[in-house]
């Protein structure tokens, strides 16, 4: 009979099982068990080694995270600069991109390509590209100063004041392409009419971006904020390339490693960074979906 409703037979309640054990599986081993093994190593003192030698250090690791340890600070000063960028330089530059290349002038495609082609590489090889670029002996950018191989040449990775600069520049190249791809994306979906009835209304093209355009993109933004803030938070491996996070360049995530694998390894120490992290890394992302769930109902 038409349109009756088939109950579900053996199999097919086996297979939905399955589909579901199994994700749900791999997110438990992989996230959820090693997330709540950090948050109670954190308040343990523990080398990493026999079971029998973890000893219990309650609030201890994070208080010498807050109070004792030296470069906690400046990596959290490090982290803040690093959203500052990304959200300030590189995120506005990605909206630009968006809206220059949504012009359809001849070669978008070729274009929107170039822009996106870092997006698609790893941060490691991200980093390792700019290593060729900020080289202070055979480096591209001091060749074209001229100061290559002299002593005047600027040491980009070594120079712990300038180095921060030259991993976000590395960072934002990437950063900006993907921001790009999500604005792009917005712009063309969305409604047509609306700049219709804004230029029928007399406005220019910035007025009718400001006030029509960009609010039109709400979601877009939310997400765009939330991705950048996590980015900010994440920043890892260009870093690591460089020097290892060191030497003006110390970060949350870098911090976390350095405790957590090694000789000399802090696991209660390392725990407790990681905790810290994730605690700031949940606020974007709850506000997120907050906002997202409001909006559904």
């Amino acid at each position: 009979m038409a349109g009756r409703v088939r109950r579900l037979t053996g199999g097919d309640k086996a297979v939905l099982t399955v589909m579901v054990a199994v994700p749900t599986l791999i997110q438990a081993v992989l996230i959820w068990i090693p997330t709540l093994l950090s948050i109670g190593l954190s308040f343990t003192h523990w080398n990493g080694l026999a079971i029998s030698d973890i000893k219990s250090a309650g609030f201890g690791n994070y208080r010498f995270a807050l109070e004792d340890y030296p470069p906690f600070w400046p990596a959290i000063w490090h982290n803040v600069i690093w959203l500052a960028f990304l959200a300030l330089v590189a995120t506005p530059l990605g909206l630009l991109l968006a809206v220059l290349l949504d012009q359809q002038i001849k070669g978008t495609r070729i274009y929107q390509s170039i822009f996106f082609t870092p997006v698609m590489l790893s941060l490691v090889l991200v980093g390792i590209i700019w290593q060729l670029v900020y080289a202070r002996d055979e480096g591209l950018l001091n060749n074209l100063l001229g100061t290559a191989g002299k002593p005047s040449a600027v040491d980009w990775f070594g120079d712990p004041h300038v180095n921060l600069w030259a991993a976000l520049v590395a960072t934002g190249w990437r950063h900006a392409g993907y921001i790009m791809i999500l604005y792009l994306a917005g712009l063309k979906g969305l409604d047509p009419t609306l700049r219709e009835a804004a230029s029928v209304d007399g406005a220019t093209g910035r007025q009718t971006f400001f006030r029509v355009v960009f609010p039109a993109m709400r979601q877009i933004n939310i997400l765009v904020v939330v991705i950048t803030f996590i980015e900010a938070l994440r920043a890892f491996d260009i870093a690591w390339v460089i020097n290892h996070g060191t030497n003006g360049l110390e970060l949350l995530s870098i911090l976390v490693i350095q405790n957590l694998v090694g000789e000399g390894q802090v696991i209660g120490v390392g725990s407790a960074l990681a905790v810290l992290l994730l605690i700031v890394s949940l606020i974007p992302i709850v506000i997120y979906l907050v906002r997202t769930f409001r909006r559904a109902e």
